[in-house]
Order: structure tokens, then C-alpha cells, then sequence
């Protein structure tokens, strides 16, 4: 359930974001959720090994590298799905994984807390 919540909630960012910036472009909500899709697959299977790779490089930067290994699997999920998502330049990317991170930073703090309301 968590799962399916989060690929909908990056289907959501992904076409609010799409609005703010004309260098990234959604095909309308079927395509952000397929793309949201895509990109969970992603994270599920290159995302560790990426991390795995650039851990000297992760170390020194104090974490902050993590956000270009975000953009490169925004960058990937773009090259598998030109149809629906594209991203016009790796700062581009880079400014989205931003952002995403910390508006899904937010959102499941918000969504997953454990106290009471």
C-alpha cells in the first residue's frame, strides 16, 4: 500500500513540478504515473548499485552526491520513456530530484507519522 501511495504521490509532483518548469515536460497524468512507475522500478534495481559505486564520492560530499545519483535516475527514467516524461538538460534534472526529495521528505513525514493526530 505504502508503495503504490508513493509512485502516486511522484505521479502528482511530477505533474505539478512539469508546470513550474518549461524545460521538463509530462504527457498529461497517465504518463506521470507511468513514469512514476518506471522510475520506482529503477530505484528498486540501479539506485543501490549506483550508490554502492559512488560511495567514496558520497562520503566526501556528506551525502549531498546522492541528489545527482536522483537526477541520473530522473535522466534514466526520461531515456526509457521519451514518450512521456523529458527533462531538457541534467541541471534541470538535478533541480527536480531536489525538490522532489524534500516535497516527498514532507509528504511522508506528514502521511507516515506514528503520533496520533
Amino acid at each position: 500500500m505504502r508503495w503504490i501511495a508513493g509512485v502516486l504521490i511522484n505521479a502528482i509532483l511530477f505533474v505539478a513540478l512539469s508546470g513550474f518548469f518549461e524545460s521538463f515536460h509530462v504527457e498529461g497524468f497517465t504518463g506521470a504515473i507511468i513514469a512514476s512507475f518506471v522510475l520506482a522500478i529503477l530505484n528498486m534495481l540501479v539506485r543501490p548499485i549506483l550508490l554502492i559505486l559512488t560511495l567514496p564520492i558520497n562520503i566526501f560530499t556528506l551525502g549531498l552526491f546522492t541528489f545527482v545519483v536522483n537526477a541520473m535516475m530522473l535522466e534514466m527514467t526520461s531515456f526509457f520513456l521519451d514518450a512521456y516524461i523529458q527533462i531538457d538538460g541534467f541541471g534541470t534534472a538535478l533541480l527536480i530530484a531536489l525538490l522532489m526529495s524534500l516535497a516527498n521528505m514532507v509528504i511522508n513525514s506528514v502521511l507516515w507519522s506514528k503520533e496520533p493526530r
